[in-house]
């Protein structure tokens, strides 16, 4: 499939899923979606008369609380009805999905090893591993910073008058940041085949290193190892091109479930926060590419052109990883050394999230400003670092950004039930988060390959 033809294709399936889905959710899932909302009007209802009531030996404190776990069960059992009429579209998406998986760790893990062992030198690989780091912290703090910013000058939380969760809700989302033990057991892998059966980039990239470099050590022996490598990854990238076919079917499944589901009423009610959060992204991708552009000058917007496919893939299936070889692929077709890509890039897929990283505070402090909750500025700055350092390590969590949300909330007295009005948009935002991910991630790796000289003009 030609580059070109796979853009159009893609868009069209992206146009298609949302008009699938608007239909599926008059017709289907509408109804189920009143039955859901009406049992959770009831159950607000009754907590509040439950809350009324100071005795809970009484018969009518009883006959409430029956009442409540009859609503309960018909919420679930309605949710549980919806997501198997979406069954037939999530199964298009988790393909696709499935055979992403599939292909990235291997992917990861033979491009780094080649990779490594052709630097050879370890001062060399600790110089491009510096300058990469030190990028990502840079590119961090300007997302995070970002976010506080332009949800300080929107201010979508005292804009909206949306109704608040009740007090009483709770969600299933680990309000715990990552804490130090945590964060090491996320970084090294104390079993290689556990890291690649459970996609843990990170842990994947630190034997990488350890692999390459003693390949690189062992000298003329070292060389099969290469080969193997090297033949290994292109059969890899060979699959890639197969399974890429596949990804304008994902792409109308992923967007079809998304529009069923949630209907295109959730637009018009969340109208202000979504565009001010997509305006906020925007003015993220130009400042990203103006950095670039004074880096890489008009050869910036050729890279562009070259990563939209990826871009449109991550949007669609709310998942960066899902882009990985795509991004791969388009880069050393740009120009960057191998060497460079294959170390780069997957660092970047754990340490360099920087649509989620603006996420973190521009949600946190919007939660803030719906409780009307005044926070100083030295709060602001101190959520800002704190987030800095609990965002990362948990790239492969699931619901990543809500779980550090949670904790952050839980550390500066935020209710927890202000988690409600994110959680029904969520994968709304995550949609522009994942293709902004993909746009720093590509444009980092292209900014250290002309640093160090890797870049074929």
């Amino acid at each position: 499939m030609q580059k070109s033809k796979l853009t159009l294709y893609i868009f069209m399936a992206l146009i298609l899923g949302v008009i699938a889905g608007y239909l599926y959710n008059v017709y289907v899932i509408n109804a189920i979606n009143t039955k859901i909302s009406t049992a959770g009007v009831s159950i607000k209802n009754i907590d509040n008369r439950l809350a009324r009531l100071k005795d809970s030996t009484t018969a009518a404190y009883k006959q409430l609380k029956t009442q409540k776990s009859a609503q309960v069960s018909i919420s679930k059992a309605n949710d549980n009805l919806r997501e198997d009429k979406l069954e037939g579209f999530t199964i298009l998406s988790d393909i696709f999905l499935r055979l992403i998986k599939m292909i990235v760790g291997p992917l990861v893990f033979t491009t780094l090893v080649v990779g490594v062992a052709k630097v050879g030198d370890i001062k060399a690989v600790g110089r491009i591993g510096g300058k990469t780091m030190l990028l990502f912290i840079g590119a961090t703090f300007v997302s995070l910073l970002l976010g506080m910013l332009l949800v300080n000058v929107f201010e979508p939380g005292q804009a909206m008058h949306l109704a608040l969760p009740d007090s009483h809700f709770t969600t299933d989302i680990n309000k715990s940041a990552l804490s130090l033990k945590e964060f090491i057991g996320e970084v090294f892998p104390k079993s290689f085949t556990e890291a690649m059966a459970e996609n843990k980039i990170l842990q994947i990239v630190v034997f990488s290193l350890f692999f390459g470099i003693g390949t690189a050590a062992i000298g003329e022996k070292g060389k099969i190892v290469i080969e193997v490598m090297d033949s290994i990854a292109h059969v890899i990238l060979k699959i890639t091109g197969y399974v890429m076919k596949f990804a304008p079917v994902a792409v109308f499944g992923a967007i079809a479930a998304v529009v069923a589901k949630q209907g295109m009423g959730i637009l018009s009610t969340y109208a202000f926060f979504l565009s001010e959060f997509y305006l906020s992204l925007l003015i993220l991708w130009f400042l990203i590419v103006l950095a670039v552009f004074f880096v890489l000058k008009k050869r910036t917007f050729t890279l562009l052109d070259n990563i939209k496919d990826a871009m449109l893939i991550a949007f669609s299936t709310s998942t960066s990883e899902a882009a990985y070889p795509k991004v791969l692929i388009e880069l050393e077709r740009f120009g960057c050394n191998n060497k460079i890509v294959s170390f780069v890039l997957p660092l970047g897929y754990s340490f360099n999230l920087v649509g989620s990283m603006m996420y973190l505070t521009f949600a946190s402090l919007f939660l803030a400003q719906a409780y009307n909750m005044h926070l100083s500025l030295g709060q602001q700055i101190t959520m800002l670092l704190v987030l800095m350092l609990t965002s990362k390590g948990v790239a492969g969590v699931p619901r990543a950004a809500l779980v550090v949300i949670a904790g952050t909330m839980a550390m500066f007295n935020i209710p927890e039930a202000g988690l409600g009005l994110l959680i029904g948009i969520d994968p709304l935002m995550d949609m522009g988060r994942s293709a902004t991910n993909v746009l720093g991630n590509a444009m980092a790796t292209a900014v250290v390959s002309k640093w160090e000289g890797e870049l074929v003009n």
